[in-house]
């Protein structure tokens, strides 16, 4: 987690120091709750209504009540009242305990690159698109990675069908030169970032085999806080354009153009 800036707890701002929950709140103690991550683009943030609806999605999945219009107004309360710095995000996390917490935070610093490992994970159907706060088996496949020498991992379930990054989206292009992705189908998160690169770049969707994104082309992971961040190495392998290639040029214009244009609409423009 990036360094948290300012925090708010049930519509109560405070500094980072304060912020306190129960020790007997399960999403402390089960990592029971649901959360999302969005981006600040100067002071607005990007897609809101869609995180938030994501959010209320990932609730409804797990049976967790809250007040969708409470937390619409503590977001924008933390945001009025806090001076934040150019990279920032706000983390929305609504717990078991009943507990709504915003935390403004400083963007993580990301690599230009990024080499992945792919990682045997066999996901759990019960929370197939869920964006939960139980992330322990995420962080751990990043350490998996790491331990093989890479920056990331991707997974790939036991049929050796590609999914997605612990914390993000993986696209990757074959020898033909055509743009892929996995398809929400595999039980993958509809991540708000991906929308925008499926809407407008259109790539092919559907289940790949491992084989396919290890002799890609070019590759790149899309996320909130990394948006478009090129794949340099699978499991060792440079791949033929470690920096990046058309298509990561062609989603990274995309991004900019939606952010533009939604900062236009929400200015008044």
């Amino acid at each position: 987690m990036a360094e948290p800036i300012r925090v708010s707890i049930d519509g109560e701002l405070m500094e980072p120091g304060e912020a306190t929950i129960s020790v007997l709140d399960d999403g402390l103690l089960r990592g029971d709750g649901a959360f999302e991550a969005i981006k600040l683009y100067g002071e607005h943030p990007f897609r809101l209504g869609e995180h938030l609806e994501r959010l209320t999605t990932s609730a409804q999945a797990i049976h967790l009540s809250y007040e969708p219009e409470a937390l619409w107004g503590e977001i924008h309360a933390l945001l009025a009242d806090t001076e934040l710095p150019p990279e920032s995000m706000i983390r929305v996390v609504i717990t078991r305990g009943g507990r709504r917490i915003v935390i403004a935070e400083q963007l993580p610093e990301w690599p230009p690159a990024v080499a992945i490992a792919l990682v045997r994970l066999t996901p759990s159907e019960i929370l197939a698109g869920v964006k939960s706060i139980s992330y322990a088996a995420n962080m751990h496949a990043t350490r998996i990675a790491a331990e093989q020498g890479a920056g990331e991992a991707v997974y790939v379930d036991r049929d050796e069908i590609v999914l997605e990054a612990p914390t993000s989206s993986v696209f990757w292009a074959g020898t033909d030169g055509v743009l892929r992705t996995p398809e929400l189908e595999t039980g993958i998160l509809d991540s708000i970032t991906r929308r925008v690169i499926v809407e407008d770049v259109a790539p092919e969707e559907g289940r790949y085999e491992a084989s396919e994104l290890r002799n890609a082309s070019e590759a790149f992971l899309a996320s909130t806080t990394r948006e478009i961040q090129p794949i340099s190495s699978i499991d060792g392998v440079e791949l033929p354009e470690p920096e990046g290639g058309a298509h990561a040029i062609a989603a990274a214009d995309a991004l900019r153009i939606a952010v533009d244009l939604e900062r236009s609409s929400a200015s008044g423009l």
